[in-house]
């Protein structure tokens, strides 16, 4: 997708990722539903050869567009909400579950911890016509207050121990009741299972698996729902 037209408001926002960065709008498809996303083309200044599955402490992660945020944004554009329903989505970095949930209908809020990325979800939100999304800085282990919501999603969230206290903390402050939370991952994090040991006691827990084919590989992304026990 070459560059689009923005509106006014965003530009300085969208000037503030080209001095940064080097960008391009990618096309995710979801059905009749095309997502244009702001990417970063040129990854590897930022991952210096990390590796998302051994240096977890410090991989940009939300860098990139990882199969488990296609996954969770497909699943989502297939789940058309109830009028006003409300959708938080937790480390949002480029927002393709939490954009794809606005375009379904969703009232949406994208968080994350630094405006940095939250810049790159803004003008991805404006690129999809979607004016209706909030974007929040959002640090688990002190968190705002939000309100509550009757879902809330993250994809490729669960890869440092020392956060899954905090983040079942927000779950359980941010969930309305009734709702439900989706959690979307690539098989290999081995942080997951540790992270879902702790929530079984609090949560209800469903799983369903996807095969995603790269150039390369076969990818499993694993969709964990949680709902609230009792």
């Amino acid at each position: 997708m070459t560059s689009p037209q923005l509106p006014d408001l965003i530009r300085p926002v969208y000037g503030r990722i080209l001095r940064k960065y080097k960008v391009a709008f990618e096309t995710l498809k979801l059905g009749e539903s095309p997502l244009h996303l702001l990417q970063v083309t040129d990854l590897e200044p930022l991952l210096k050869g990390r590796d998302p599955f051994r240096d977890v402490s410090s991989f940009p992660f939300w860098i990139k567009l990882w199969e488990s945020s296609m996954v969770l944004a497909a699943l989502l554009a297939k789940l058309p909400p109830a009028p006003g329903q409300t959708l938080l989505e937790l480390g949002a970095g480029l927002a393709a579950p939490g954009l794809a949930a606005a375009q379904a209908g969703y009232r949406v809020t994208l968080s994350d911890y630094e405006q940095d990325i939250l810049d790159f979800a803004r003008v991805s939100a404006a690129v999809n016509g979607l004016d209706k999304v909030d974007f929040r800085l959002l640090d688990w282990k002190n968190p705002p207050d939000l309100g509550t919501f009757d879902t809330i999603v993250g994809a490729e969230i669960l890869f440092r121990e020392e956060f899954f206290e905090p983040l079942l903390a927000v779950f359980d402050r941010m969930l309305a009741p009734g709702g439900t939370i989706y959690l979307s991952h690539d098989m290999r994090r081995k942080s997951l299972p540790q992270f879902l040991k702790l929530a079984e006691g609090q949560y209800e827990i469903a799983v369903s698996t996807r095969k995603m084919r790269s150039e390369d590989e076969t990818l499993t992304v694993i969709v964990n729902r949680l709902r609230r026990r009792g």
